[in-house]
């Protein structure tokens, strides 16, 4: 096979190196356009899998990379002055300069040819297409065979927020991959720092574009530049300067991150490679990692595949997963510096947890193997906060008050809809599925929402509190949990509005009654699909009607003995319909701006702020993000609805998302809407509920003590599991949590096998 490698980095030489180890008789040339020796990085991380991968491949190269690799195990976070050391990281690093030098004597050895100096214009990149076999692309963050063809590879290009400026130093930072954090004049300007030989180490400066003006950067010459750093960070380089090898860039060489996502990664005989291909910000030191596997996989597919557009085609679907799921740590970790001054306020402690978890790869218990010692005193520091100071105790089983309300821990059962209820009324079904929920140990237990009227609900099973016989049927719930179990109940209350008079969830959800349909309201008529009913556009009485509705309901759950209340305002329900712009198209004072959107569901909250006792918490939960671009709702307008709960003097906002819309794109995944609660609890601020795929105590304990929530929602677990609390305690090795007195024999012996590393079964 003849090949034609466009680029001389790392994807390029490699990607050479592996297909003439699996053939050698394929010719292959890598064109380069710059010198052999010129590149214009500092340093390149890798990791240990990485490393294994490499000497699996090829271990004549791995072994003379590791020979040159610098190795480290900790992370260093300074921070308001205090320097935070966590350690068990395991990566090591290497001169880009270096890489390349090597992976040429072994492509040389191999019989690659390789041409340097030689520019390839679009003319010539199609004259490869038709002279060679197979044309690799791997030309870069700027590949112009990516643009040549940009037709076809459909590129997507994000340009991200912050500047950074790309810098080395001797002054080595051999102890540790080191974080710094300095409050200037101007705002915080940040460090990446690592070492990649003996006496050098890589120097990314990072800020926000704000910081950057102030400054002016863009208007100093490189060296100008470079000694604004040196002062910004003189008490850490250790009296060394910084260093810059982008002299042929004019201007001060500060860029943003360009996010590069394709479409498609092949085009009959091209392929992309690298950061043609896809890129991961330089926070998460993976775009080596890419290149290098990725050269891996591609070189193996070509061997073991029919024909080359069978192999081409499974690259592409094999790779892409692990491309994108690394691109999603990489914009997770990039936001998180993006958004950085919602952290900088954090208790160092905090500060350096949420930074180390910031890509959702390392996790909590992936801490404790890591460094148990320092997890353990992180624990202890949020328990302290707790007001435990003597314990060590898992962040998830610290206590939570608001207002007089006080939770043994921070597991919440989430409101998850039983559609059991007959006329309104919760009956032995609703007793039984709450009642086991609360002796499962969880420090807060929900109802699903239940309806201020007959014609509020969203199906014929949903329950109320608009009678007599609802009030007793909860109360006889209430007395039970608070006589049996530590747990608090919440009751949720709404109205369905738009999505009213709808089928049982497991009969087809959201879809309209076949007969006996009731009529529904809403903000404005606007149907929630095509098959539902046009609501009729409330009117003033409906909304005093209504708003006296929500008010009676609390009363009730006062009464039946609930602790605390949440008011339904997500989903596309009734007050949801008014909050976004999606389904509120009214022209009158409740339409238009978010003042005027808000100005009904305010009006609900604060007559039951009024009505609910002073010493019972109140919450709301809202639809975060419509997922419907500027459309809808946004994160942004998330924070600014918060801040308008808040002064209606809410105490907990539970942060969902979406459900506002058929039209909808959720990006689903792991705690997938967790990022909306932390940005409302660091940005407002106000204490906050996590929801949405939690599902695992590791999830809740990052949650936690990164500071991201207040509250973590668990929902289907504990459908699976009632007892998903406990049985999580036993598995952490939980002396404190309390069993029911009935159950301890079962809870001790569950302990027991869980240090046996033995199941049930």
């Amino acid at each position: 096979m003849k090949i034609a490698c466009l680029g001389g980095g790392p994807a390029g030489l490699y990607f050479a190196i592996s297909m003439k180890l699996k053939d050698a008789s394929h010719e292959i040339v890598v064109i380069e356009r710059n010198r052999a020796d010129d590149t214009f990085g500092w340093g390149v991380v890798l990791s240990d899998e990485t490393l294994d991968n490499l000497a699996a491949n090829d271990p004549v190269s791995a072994e003379r990379i590791r020979e040159h690799f610098a190795y480290w195990d900790d992370i260093a976070v300074v921070h308001k002055g205090v320097k935070t050391v966590s350690t068990g990281h395991g990566f090591c690093g290497i001169g880009r300069k270096q890489l390349l030098l090597l992976l040429q004597v072994r492509a040389r050895e191999l019989g690659v040819e390789m041409r340097f100096e030689t520019d390839a214009s679009e003319a010539a990149i199609e004259q490869y297409r038709r002279e060679y076999d197979l044309v690799l692309a791997a030309d870069g963050l700027n590949s112009r065979t990516r643009q040549t063809y940009a037709e076809h590879f459909k590129p997507d290009i994000d340009v991200r927020a912050c500047k950074f400026v790309w810098l080395g130093t001797h002054q080595t930072f051999n102890d540790a991959f080191t974080f710094i954090f300095e409050k200037t004049e101007h705002g915080w300007v940040w460090a990446h720092a690592y070492q990649f030989d003996s006496d050098t180490a890589t120097f990314i400066v990072e800020c926000s574009e704000a910081t950057w003006q102030a400054f002016g950067f863009g208007e100093l010459s490189q060296q100008e530049s470079i000694a604004l750093c040196e002062r910004i960070f003189a008490k850490h380089l250790g009296g060394h300067a910084l260093m810059t090898n982008a002299h042929h860039i004019r201007g001060s060489a500060w860029i943003n991150f360009p996010r590069v996502l394709c479409e498609r990664w092949s085009f009959e005989n091209v392929v992309l490679m690298g950061d043609a291909a896809a890129t991961a910000h330089f926070s998460i030191g993976s775009g080596s990692k890419l290149a290098l596997e990725s050269a891996i996989a591609l070189a193996n597919y070509l061997h073991s595949e029919s024909s080359m557009e069978t192999a081409l085609a499974r690259y592409e679907e094999e790779r892409r997963f692990e491309v994108l799921r690394l691109q999603s740590a990489a914009r997770n970790s990039t936001e998180w510096f993006e958004q950085i001054k919602r952290y900088l306020d954090l208790d160092p402690v905090q500060f350096n947890y949420s930074l180390l978890t910031r890509s959702q790869r390392i996790s909590h218990e992936n801490l404790r193997v890591r460094d148990p010692q320092w997890l353990e005193s992180a624990e202890r520091w949020f328990q302290a906060q707790a007001g435990n100071p003597n314990s060590a105790r898992a962040p998830m089983f610290a206590p939570y008050q608001l207002r007089d309300m006080r939770l043994v821990n921070r597991v919440v059962v989430s409101p998850m809809a039983q559609y059991k209820a007959v006329d309104g009324c919760p009956n032995d079904w609703h007793f039984s599925h709450y009642a086991e929920r609360a002796k499962g140990g969880a420090g807060l237990v929900y109802t699903e929402m239940t309806c201020v009227s007959a014609t509020g609900r969203i199906t014929p099973g949903c329950p109320g509190l608009y009678a007599p016989e609802h009030e007793a049927a909860w109360k006889r719930l209430c007395d039970f949990v608070h006589q049996e179990t530590k747990a608090k109940l919440c009751a949720q209350i709404g109205h369905s509005g738009p999505k009213g008079s709808t089928q049982l969830g497991w009969e087809e959800m959201d879809a309209p009654l076949g007969e006996d349909n009731w009529p529904i309201m809403a903000a404005s008529k606007q149907p929630w699909s095509e098959r539902n009913q046009v609501p009729r556009a409330m009117m003033r009485e409906d909304m005093e009607r209504v708003r006296d509705e929500f008010v009676e309901a609390a009363r009730m759950a006062d009464r039946a003995g609930f602790d605390m209340i949440e008011i339904h305002a997500a989903h596309g329900y009734l007050l949801s319909s008014f909050i976004t712009p999606l389904t509120n198209h009214r022209d009158d004072e409740y339409g238009g701006s978010l003042d005027n959107r808000l100005r009904y569901p305010l009006e609900v909250i604060k007559a039951v702020r009024a009505a609910w006792p002073a010493h019972k918490p109140l919450a709301v939960r809202i639809s975060a993000n419509d997922w419907r671009g500027d459309e809808g709702v946004t994160p942004d307008e998330a924070v600014e609805i918060a801040k308008r709960l808040r002064e209606a003097e809410v105490d907990i906002i539970d942060v969902s998302a979406g459900q506002t819309s058929t039209q909808a794109k959720p990006v689903y995944g792991r705690m997938f809407q967790t990022p909306f609660s932390d940005r409302i609890r660091n940005e407002t601020p106000i204490a906050t509920m996590a929801v949405g795929n939690i599902y695992q105590a590791d999830h809740v304990n990052s949650i936690l003590i990164a500071g991201r929530a207040d509250l973590v929602c668990i929902a289907r677990p504990h459908l699976a599991d009632p007892y998903w609390t406990l049985h999580v305690a036993a598995s952490l090795g939980d002396d404190e949590v309390e069993w029911p007195a009935p159950y301890r024999a079962g809870g001790a012996q569950l302990k027991r096998l869980a240090e046996r590393n033995e199941g049930w079964i």
